[in-house]
């Protein structure tokens, strides 16, 4: 795959850089889990299935030196970064429903399995989290408090829980006490961590009260997309609020999220917010080779991979061979597939009638003989492959229970609108 050595600027560093911040990071520490380089793959609905997640980790690996790739302790030492399941729902795992089940069978390459879970009962998830660590399923739980889905807020979960303040410290704290019970035996405390919003709308900000709260209940780090739930994904990202997140929150690591596009923005980032780390989702969309930038640029590295054509349908076409492995169903997996063709061929000379024939493949062959249809000395275009991905949309109407926002605590009729939350999230 190609690479370049040069900044994306062409200029000659300043005194001070932006990549500085990634060169030589603080070691960022995760409970007893330490994590090589300051980078976290977000989940992602749909997104970050095992063979997305084992594209991103391989990677991130490839830059560094072969000795480091080794996790010096499986379960505790990360090397490249974390990678992260998508949602999971905890009412889903607790009963054991098949499709759940699959979705959290991790790589078994992975030194380090995290999950995320999806809850609004702390009774629920905190047996999600037994699950997940007596069973060994995971070696570090993330809390979602962050999904502005409106079938997740209208019942109150997602990134409106917060909100209710009561609720958000009973269900971080029982998903604590219950990783720490249940990693008796095990031999590392599995961390929980927590991914939040700055609040539902900037009327309704939570997130400086939400990250004292899960530091005070023992989670071991807090992440913040630096945007409201009424913001959803459109807009800039204000990373003004990871800074002042940061201030408020100073025993455990503050990461952030939101517009990391390339590894000179995730290096800003943390030059601009002293965030500890960063969580990249929409930015790695069919270029799971962003995290070989970001890795670099975190030990001190100016390789940056700039794929041409036939690179690119290379890593496409893996994954959606890992893809039919994960699913063992091929036609079901090429569905999964269309999606993340869009992506991969961002700025790329696929014509419209190519990228419409793709969005129909059925089966590895079908796939094969449209790559092969394709101009694969296409040179890396530039700026057109950078940049956003997916669709940012606009402002949307916060998807709220009746009445949700006249208190911060949940009284019994909430409490039984709750309750009913997680029967609405099917899957993850």
């Amino acid at each position: 795959m190609s690479e370049s050595t040069t900044r994306v600027t062409g200029e000659p560093d300043p005194p001070h850089t932006a990549t500085d911040a990634l060169r030589t990071p603080a070691p960022l520490q995760v409970g007893e889990v330490r994590v090589g380089v300051p980078v976290v793959l977000a989940p992602m609905a749909g997104v970050t299935l095992p063979p997305f997640r084992q594209l991103c980790r391989e990677a991130g690996e490839a830059a560094l030196a072969p000795t480091a790739r080794v996790s010096s302790a499986v379960g505790t030492h990360a090397p490249a970064g974390l990678y992260v399941c998508e949602m999971i729902t905890s009412r889903a795992l607790v009963e054991r429903t098949p499709e759940t089940m699959r979705m959290i069978t991790p790589d078994p390459t992975d030194p380090v399995r995290s999950v995320q879970l999806y809850g609004v009962d702390p009774v629920t998830v905190a047996a999600a989290v037994r699950i997940l660590v007596e069973e060994d399923w995971a070696d570090h739980v993330d809390l979602n408090f962050g999904c502005p889905v409106p079938k997740v807020t209208r019942k109150g979960g997602g990134a409106a829980l917060p909100w209710k303040a009561d609720l958000f410290s009973d269900i971080v704290r029982g998903a604590v006490d219950a990783a720490r019970s249940a990693s008796r035996g095990r031999g590392h405390e599995v961390p929980v961590t927590v991914k939040m919003r700055m609040g539902i709308d900037d009327e309704h900000l939570t997130y400086l009260d939400a990250g004292r709260a899960a530091e005070a209940a023992g989670a071991a780090a807090v992440a913040l997309h630096a945007r409201t739930l009424e913001q959803h994904y459109s807009g800039t990202a204000r990373w003004e609020a990871i800074a002042r997140l940061k201030e408020a929150v100073t025993t455990v690591p503050v990461l952030g999220n939101g517009d990391l596009w390339s590894a000179e923005d995730a290096a800003e980032m943390m030059r601009t917010t002293g965030a500890d780390g960063v969580v990249v989702g929409r930015g790695c969309q069919g270029r799971p080779w962003l995290f070989t930038d970001l890795v670099a640029a975190a030990t001190g590295s100016d390789r940056r991979v700039r794929p041409g054509l036939r690179d690119v349908t290379g890593v496409l076409r893996r994954h959606a061979e890992l893809m039919a492995e994960h699913f063992g169903d091929e036609d079901r997996a090429m569905r999964e597939m269309r999606k993340h063709v869009a992506w991969y061929f961002k700025g790329y000379p696929v014509g419209g009638d190519a990228r419409r024939a793709f969005a129909l493949i059925s089966t590895l062959a079908e796939l094969d003989a449209l790559i092969a249809d394709l101009d694969l000395d296409s040179p890396y275009p530039g700026e057109g492959a950078e940049g956003q991905r997916g669709r940012a949309g606009g402002p949307k109407r916060a998807h709220l229970p009746d009445a949700w926002l006249s208190s911060r605590t949940v009284d019994d009729e909430f409490a039984a609108v709750l309750r009913q939350a997680e029967l609405s999230v099917s899957g993850g």
